[in-house]
Order: structure tokens, then C-alpha cells, then sequence
């Protein structure tokens, strides 16, 4: 099967500004402006919304702005999404080599792709990720915000969640490795009780119990994976923003939640 080396963006102009520069602006006013709950340290994962900028971009942000004094340590991040457009089983890679962005390029990391495409229920195929926009969102802010890093993209379908888990921890790695799982909240009901709703479920995620279902999350499949790892490496889930659309530039009849959550590992307090 004939596939493009490169992945070329699909929502530039829509989601986000296609101008390098109008991009760059409003990333740093996003990043600038960013007030997290709490500071967290060296986050090694992060549950990230992915709509259009004007309706996530600041929730995401408080996320990401606790990348920046890591931006010369963190050179992997794997970066896991659901799939909106097209229905798979298990997860897929890409077969492309990079994903354009405004901004630039960013590179598949091929040994964490060769080392990923051995694990069960994993398959290459371009076509979840051509369309895709919720890892195409992420780029433009890891690239404002680390320095030097490849990713690796996974499409996660119908799939158990324990496959997700032991795709991770395969690629787990040390600091310079980062996990990013891309994912929405509730849609597209009414004000206060998407809110109720939002609040249940990031309950559940500070429980790390990974039994969440799709209407609470669209990346719901991805997030039972990282709650799973993240019980075996005693993660500690901080709940950074939490918002929906009614708040940053919609309507208040059908909204949609977002949250940025991060995960520190646990400090080992048995140093003597």
C-alpha cells in the first residue's frame, strides 16, 4: 500500500491559525496566560482536550505550561488519541514518517514505532490518522514548548484497555519520555450538567479507576490505558483546569468538557 512519508495537516485554519506566526501569537498568549491549580513536577503524563483553539486552547495550555522548564530533558512523547472519523480495532500507527505542522515538522520516533508495531492489536495504517485532528492539535504545543522530540502517534480503537496499558509501559522510559492522551470530555449537553457530569468523571480519573466509557470521555479507551499504567507506577493524577465550552466561546445549551490533568510520579520517601 503506496502512503506519503509525511502527514500533512488537515485542520490548519480551522482548529487553529494555518499562519506560522498568528500560530506562534496565540500559542504564547495561551501559554502566557496559563493559570494551572497547582504546579506539578516533572509531569510524566497528561490528559489534554483537543478542540478547536478557541474553544480548548487555554485549558490545554495549562497543561503544557509546565513543559517548559523540561523542554531540554523530555525527547519522546507518545501521544494517544481516539479516533473520530474512522472506526479501527486495536490501535494504529501511522505509516508516516513525520507530521507537518504550521510550525514545522516533528518526526515519528522509529524505535519506539518498530517497537510499538510488535505489541497485540496494534497495525500501521495512515488512513485513522489522515483526517484526525486530535494528536494534530497537540503538535503546535509541544513544539512551542520542548525543544528537541519525536513523537510517537497512536489511533486508539476498539480495544481493550490493558493492551493500551502494556503498549505504554513497553515505551514507558525515564524523563525524557512524556505521555500525552488527547481527549474531550462530555458532549454536547446542557451547562450545569455537563458539569456534573465532568466532575464525575474526573473523580473516577483521581480514583485512577479505568472503567470510564466513551460518553464520558471520547479518549476513554486511551485513558483506561494510562489509569492502568499509572497504578503500577503509583502516578498521582493533579486535576489542572476543568472547563467546558459554555465557559471559554460557546453557547450554553449543548457543551463540551474539557480538563487538563497531570501525572508526577510519586516520590519515594524510603531515601534514607
Amino acid at each position: 500500500m503506496a502512503h506519503a512519508s509525511q502527514r500533512l495537516p488537515a485542520v490548519a485554519g480551522r482548529f487553529y491559525p494555518a499562519d506560522p506566526h498568528s500560530l506562534h501569537a496565540q500559542i504564547a498568549g495561551f501559554l502566557s496566560a496559563a493559570m494551572p491549580a497547582e504546579l506539578v513536577d516533572a509531569p510524566k503524563a497528561m490528559i489534554v482536550p483537543h478542540a478547536g483553539y478557541i474553544y480548548s486552547g487555554a485549558v490545554a495550555a495549562s497543561a503544557y505550561a509546565g513543559l517548559v522548564e523540561r523542554r531540554e530533558v523530555i525527547r519522546r512523547v507518545l501521544i494517544l488519541c481516539p479516533t473520530h472519523r474512522v472506526a479501527i480495532r486495536g490501535m494504529a500507527l501511522p505509516a508516516a514518517q513525520s507530521f507537518i505542522t504550521p510550525l514545522g515538522a516533528v518526526a515519528v520516533d522509529r524505535d519506539a514505532w518498530l517497537r510499538a508495531r510488535e505489541m497485540p492489536g496494534v497495525i500501521v495504517d495512515d488512513r485513522p490518522h489522515a483526517d484526525e485532528h486530535a494528536i494534530e492539535v497537540q503538535l503546535p504545543f509541544l513544539q512551542s514548548t520542548l525543544n528537541h522530540f519525536q513523537i510517537l502517534p497512536v489511533a486508539v480503537g476498539e480495544v481493550d484497555a490493558h493492551r493500551v496499558a502494556a503498549l505504554l509501559e513497553s515505551l514507558w522510559g525515564g524523563p525524557e519520555t512524556l505521555i500525552v492522551i488527547s481527549s474531550d470530555l462530555s458532549h454536547y449537553h446542557p451547562y450545569r450538567q455537563a458539569q456534573w457530569r465532568d466532575k464525575a468523571t474526573i473523580a473516577q480519573i483521581r480514583q485512577l479507576d479505568a472503567t470510564l466509557n466513551g460518553d464520558q470521555a471520547c479518549g476513554a479507551g486511551a485513558i483506561n490505558g494510562l489509569l492502568l499504567a499509572a497504578c503500577r507506577h503509583r502516578l498521582t493524577p493533579h486535576l489542572l483546569d476543568l472547563r467546558n465550552s459554555g465557559d471559554t466561546a460557546g453557547d450554553r445549551e449543548r457543551v463540551v468538557g474539557y480538563a487538563s490533568i497531570s501525572f508526577s510520579e510519586t516520590l519515594d520517601h524510603a531515601h534514607h
